[in-house]
């Protein structure tokens, strides 16, 4: 096996000195075109691959991007990782995952990240910083971008949640539901979570629009998580009058009130209409109806926002608002009257 190619190598192979690879390297806008395609082609020519610590320690840069992730083997996490991984392939940046599980883990991710040096970015899902916390990011220079949470000093890339709940609720109010109940997940203020509480808001607005309330009976909360969304929807098929159709905060809830009727022997769609939240690939599979978000879409865009934030730090927090849509599928149908 021969030697690995050096810079050197492809400084005399393309007929300039080591300086201009370097440059080339760091994308110097100082070496002509001409010149920047010779020692492109001798790169290619010896196979040569630059040594990632030594272009670090010659950038002043890391080579490696953060992800805070909560429960990152959650699908819709892995949707969004597949997305960033996927924008940050043919960069020089590797993605390193931080993973978290509870609320102390969260916050010493944060403070870890923006006390050191290691990263040349940070890209939290799901996980909106406190103001402290997006000082301290600041004051450290660490280029920042939210990813399905919000702060309005940083850009972000969002969908927009209330809207998200309306669209579920209209489509089964357009089939002639009234007795439409909502599950949501726990609020968990230490973790900063969102979503649910603004899906619920979109369902009561949709309802508010056609003259009818969310009535209090038919509201279930509870942790995320398929088997506690069996014992809610348990709790709603036991009610004097159930529910002729369930909004869900997310799939993975939706799947729960499927388990739960079909244990309960109530038919779906016939005598129980649900709509999920994410369109993950299970969804499909079991023909759930759902309001699908782009999960991979959006882990690629902030991603590539991030990149560019990372080579021109200064712009204005912006902020991209992904669209939803509702993908009807089995599990809705027009009420029986």
């Amino acid at each position: 096996m021969g030697e690995r190619p050096t810079i050197g190598d492809v400084a005399a192979r393309a007929g300039v000195g080591v300086g201009t690879v370097s440059r080339v390297l760091n994308d110097s806008r100082s070496v002509s075109e001409d010149t920047r395609e010779r020692v492109l082609r001798a790169m290619r020519d010896l196979d040569y691959r630059p040594n990632r610590r030594a272009r670090a320690l010659s950038t002043g840069r890391s080579q490696s991007v953060a992800v805070i992730a909560p429960f990152a083997t959650e699908p819709s996490v892995v949707e969004r990782l597949r997305g960033i991984s996927q924008a940050l392939h043919g960069s020089d940046h590797d993605l390193i995952l931080l993973d978290v599980a509870t609320p102390d883990q969260r916050d010493r991710q944060y403070r870890a990240v923006a006390a050191g040096d290691r990263f040349d970015g940070l890209l939290p899902i799901s996980l909106a910083p406190t103001d402290d916390e997006v000082k301290q990011l600041t004051r450290a220079g660490l280029p920042t971008v939210l990813l399905d949470c919000e702060h309005p000093d940083l850009p972000r890339t969002v969908i927009d949640d209330v809207r998200g709940g309306m669209l579920a609720t209209r489509h089964l109010l357009q089939l002639g539901h009234r007795r439409i109940a909502f599950m949501g997940e726990t609020a968990d203020d230490r973790f900063r979570f969102t979503a649910s509480a603004r899906r619920r808001e979109g369902c009561e607005l949709a309802l508010k629009a056609h003259g009818l309330t969310l009535q209090e009976p038919y509201v279930r909360v509870g942790p995320h998580g398929r088997a506690v969304a069996h014992r809610l929807t348990d709790e709603l098929l036991a009610l004097p009058e159930r529910p002729s159709a369930i909004v869900t905060s997310s799939d993975t809830q939706a799947l729960g009130v499927l388990e739960a009727a079909a244990s309960s022997g109530v038919r779906i769609p016939e005598e129980l209409s649900v709509v999920g939240f994410d369109d993950l690939d299970v969804a499909a599979y079991v023909g759930l109806t759902t309001v699908r978000q782009p999960l991979r879409a959006s882990g690629e865009i902030a991603a590539r926002l991030l990149l560019e934030r990372i080579d021109r730090p200064l712009g204005d927090p912006v902020e991209q608002v992904l669209e939803l849509e509702v993908v009807p599928r089995r599990t809705t149908t027009a009420v029986r009257v």
